[in-house]
């Protein structure tokens, strides 16, 4: 049986190019974790997570020392050779570029739950409107609560997250939770993985954003879906979206094939 194929092959500007054939077997080609982080920003970008210079994203290496997305770079601008790498007190020790001011509420999440792999913080819009408003939207549909995990409000402001107390305060108050609405900032969002973290803040964005349509036309409406379906899908991982992660990150590739740091064939 011959396998579908999927082909990525575009021209870019200074003429290199990369070649990519996604099959059932392989949607993607192998990717650095430098390489995660810019396709997580990028396909984020797309999906309302593009308040200017605001965000920051983590991975944990496990060594105490996690990558992060450089400062002063968009999201959709920067690339893997700008990502940088901290130790837990926000120091850059690899990178050319400073690390977000924002960052101590990751370094207070890193260090408070070791065990967290991928953290994402930013302002979209819907999401943040539902935090400023100090209340957690009900998921209405079936897209809206495919990310999984368990979503609280953090509803006390301690002030800025570059502020270590306030940033310490608002990691316990989170508990165990994966995703967070910040009250008066924006939202959180943890994961076992960069497809995870990308698969939970899609859902929250739609959640939040079908949730104030929903109550625009029709006033408190409760959420059609049975309680047993909800808990069933708080208690995924985020992952279980087999290749939506992936064809967002083709359709990446396609628009800017030189986001690989080394071209694949």
């Amino acid at each position: 049986m011959t396998r579908p194929r999927l082909r990525l092959d575009n021209p870019i500007e200074w003429g290199t190019h990369v070649t990519f054939e996604a099959t059932a077997d392989r949607l993607l080609p192998e990717l650095t974790q430098r390489e995660e982080i810019v396709l997580l920003a990028r396909t984020l970008w797309r999906e309302g997570y593009n308040d200017h210079l605001a965000g920051h994203i983590t991975i944990n290496q496990h060594d105490g020392t996690p990558l992060c997305n450089p400062w002063m770079l968009l999201w959709n601008e920067f690339r893997a050779s700008d990502v940088i790498r901290i130790d837990l007190e926000g120091n850059v020790l690899e990178g050319d570029w400073p690390v977000p001011p924002g960052i101590p509420l990751h370094l207070q999440l890193h260090k408070l739950r070791p065990g967290v792999e991928v953290a994402m913080h930013n302002h979209p819009l819907y999401g943040t409107v539902w935090a400023d408003m100090q209340e957690v939207p009900e998921a209405m549909d079936q897209s809206s609560s495919l990310g999984g995990g368990e979503l609280v409000l953090v509803d006390e402001y301690d002030g800025p997250v570059n502020d270590l107390s306030g940033a310490r305060k608002a990691i316990e108050k989170m508990g165990d939770a994966e995703i967070a609405l910040l009250a008066g900032h924006g939202v959180f969002v943890l994961g076992n993985s960069v497809r995870a973290v990308h698969q939970r803040a899609v859902a929250l964005e739609q959640r939040c954003r079908h949730a104030w349509h929903v109550r625009a036309a029709a006033g408190n409406v409760a959420t059609p879906l049975p309680q047993s379906y909800r808990d069933r899908m708080r208690q995924s991982a985020g992952d279980n979206f087999l290749g939506f992660w992936e064809a967002m990150v083709r359709q990446e590739l396609r628009l800017d094939p030189s986001l690989l740091e080394q071209p694949v064939h």
